[in-house]
């Protein structure tokens, strides 16, 4: 009896609490939705209705035939196949190594060894101690690089300050374009998913050559303060997902979206993947990242053409004549207008036009049989000179790319058109003008997306669509002595236009190249010839073409922009008119996430003249 009664507690305990204890099939059955094991597989939530859809297009990244829509089955299929026995390359702990790691920690797995010879190498030639996010800046010449570009650095152990990161390798995701394809029609597939994305692996250096040397861009490194263990399972997965197909878009599944993920899979929790919407710009990413505290260390590494650039700005005006008139074969470097300088001037002058004409031969294709004599001159005279330190490196922006203002703006204003007053309403998903905050934004760089401008006119309470512009770019490069570069502008979409009788919304293209001169460090003066196109059934004709000018004058600092000129067009298909205008475009910068803006234009159309009066607030996020 007293046995019983000592044992009846254990036995009722037992009773009550059996029911409540999960056996692992009954664990498996809810591990499927483990956000850790989504993120693994890339799966997204659908858009309509509770399943889930992988992102990834590639049949070998799946082992059940349903894994794309179904993550349960896949779970299913991988833990039967991770316990398989057997080895080698093919087996799926060998093909699927992050996704075994996973199981085991949540499943408390006992699996025996097995050797993965593909993999060990593969992860032995990487020796990752620590990973490096790499952010390419803008470059708006291409259609793939206009928002900038980010990768992963490979970092090996540093055993001293000497290691040598050039030789890291470098994870990145980009659009598998064949080379022929035209910019215009790389644009087009990249924004319909025309193009297959995948994960490559290549060394540092060669990164560096093709964005820093090559493109002009800067480059900023932002150390992760990941663990051992966690740069493991993000090594591990990417050796999932090396040369596997997921479909390249442009906005949203592009290079920087994919990092994102192997970064929210080696630390679960992060959830970056969260913060994408519609778009996923680099820069963004690049903040998202920072804001997370994910980040130990930041360096700057400037490009070749920005080095250059500093070191010849460097100089005073009339060394910088001087440096150019060697550089172009006017003096040399034993004639006495260089002799006469003192050793310390002469030094910087020499030192300033070997790099210029170093980058040159490297960017500009320079023949060799000119470049590469006066080269060693350049050298032969300084290397007489002692006691003369090389020219210092650029230094670091005091605001990064990801410590501008947010790209996302949405603006609220109201204005006076020809003595009709309206409300104005302006949303713009991406990305940048030149009226917007500068700082961490390329000078003279304007890129916008998808803006749309609308108007509610109060006299009888109608709603416009004023303009739809699906994309609008602009480079004001200035010239000078050294560099020659052109400053060009291209848009599209829909805007009212001016019929003489009413004011139509009408599909558009436009365009114009030119140049840019410097008045000082914050302003610029341009002119550009353009070119307009515009297609329309009230058109007389259908559509009218336009040559014209815009001569102006752009000052950009922290607090205060302007953008100020004039304008003409002559229609020479429907409408055979002159249309002049003068404009002023001001933004006052209230920190990076407000402008207040006022816009004036006065415009000479059809033999009579009308105003447009502007003003509102900017908001960024």
């Amino acid at each position: 009896m007293g046995n019983m009664l000592r044992i009846g507690p254990v036995l009722i305990w037992l009773a009550v609490s059996l029911p409540t204890q999960a056996t692992p099939a009954e664990q498996h059955n809810e591990l499927h939705l483990d956000p850790a094991w989504l993120t693994l597989v890339h799966y997204q939530p659908d858009t309509f209705g509770e399943g889930y859809t992988s992102q990834a297009d590639d049949p070998d990244f799946f082992l059940s035939d349903q894994g794309k829509y179904s993550p349960k089955a896949e779970l299913q299929a991988t833990l039967a196949a991770v316990r398989q026995p057997g080895g080698g390359d093919n087996h799926a702990r060998c093909r699927f190594p992050a996704r075994t790691q996973w199981l085991k920690q949540e499943l408390d797995l006992s699996l025996p060894d097995i050797r993965c010879p593909g993999y060990q190498e593969w992860s032995d030639t990487l020796n990752t101690e620590t990973v490096t996010l790499v952010f390419a800046a803008s470059y708006l010449n291409s259609p793939s690089s206009m928002f900038g570009h980010t990768f992963l650095r490979l970092d090996p152990p540093q055993e001293d300050e000497e290691t040598n990161l050039l030789l890291a390798n470098t994870i990145s995701y980009a659009a598998d374009a064949a080379a022929h394809d035209s910019e215009i029609l790389f644009a087009y597939k990249g924004i319909f998913g025309g193009y297959p994305g995948i994960t490559t692996i290549q060394p540092y250096y060669e990164k560096i050559r093709l964005y820093s040397d090559i493109e002009h861009r800067d480059l900023w490194e932002y150390k992760l303060n990941l663990t051992q263990s966690e740069v493991d399972m993000m090594i591990a997965h990417a050796w999932e997902i090396r040369d596997r197909n997921f479909d390249y878009y442009f906005f949203d599944e592009n290079c920087a979206y994919r990092l994102l993920a192997l970064i929210d899979i080696a630390r679960p929790g992060t959830d970056l993947l969260s913060e994408v919407s519609t778009h996923a710009i680099p820069s963004d990413t690049v903040r998202w990242v920072v804001d997370r505290n994910l980040v130990s260390e930041v360096y700057y590494r400037p490009s070749a053409a920005t080095s250059v650039a500093y070191s010849l700005d460097s100089l005073p005006d009339d060394h910088q004549t001087l440096a150019a008139a060697i550089a172009n074969g006017y003096v040399a470097v034993g004639d006495p207008e260089v002799q006469v300088l003192p050793p310390e001037e002469r030094a910087h002058v020499l030192d300033a036009t070997y790099d210029y004409v170093r980058y040159k031969s490297e960017a500009d294709g320079w023949p060799r049989e000119i470049a590469a004599p006066l080269s060693h001159d350049l050298l032969r005279e300084r290397s007489r000179i002692n006691g003369v330190a090389p020219p210092e490196a650029p230094p670091e922006p005091a605001v990064r790319d990801d410590q501008g203002h947010d790209t996302f703006r949405l603006s609220l204003g109201a204005g006076q058109l020809a003595h009709r007053e309206f409300t104005q309403l302006i949303v713009r998903p991406a990305y940048h003008d030149v009226l917007d905050p500068p700082a961490g934004y390329r000078s003279g760089a304007q890129l916008q997306f998808l803006r749309l401008d609308a108007r509610l006119y109060t006299d009888n309470n109608e709603l416009q669509l004023e303009q739809l512009t699906g994309v609008e770019i602009r480079s004001l490069s200035p010239r000078n002595a050294f560099f020659s570069p052109l400053s060009w502008q291209v848009g599209f979409g829909g805007r009212r236009t001016d019929t003489g009788t009413d004011r139509v919304l009408t599909p558009y293209l436009e365009g114009g190249a030119g140049g840019s001169w410097s008045l000082g460090n914050q302003t610029q003066a341009f002119a550009l010839a353009t070119a307009d196109l515009e297609i329309d059934d009230d058109l007389r004709r259908g559509y009218d073409a336009a040559p014209g000018a815009d001569i102006g004058l752009l000052h950009q600092n922290n607090r205060f922009s302007l953008l100020a000129g004039v304008k003409t067009k002559a229609w020479i298909v429907s409408s055979q008119h002159r249309q002049d205008q003068l404009y002023a475009n001001a933004n006052w910068h209230l920190g990076r996430d407000f402008s207040l803006f006022a816009r004036f234009a006065r415009e000479h159309h059809y033999d009579r003249y009308q105003s447009l009066w502007q003003a509102g607030l900017h908001a960024y996020f």
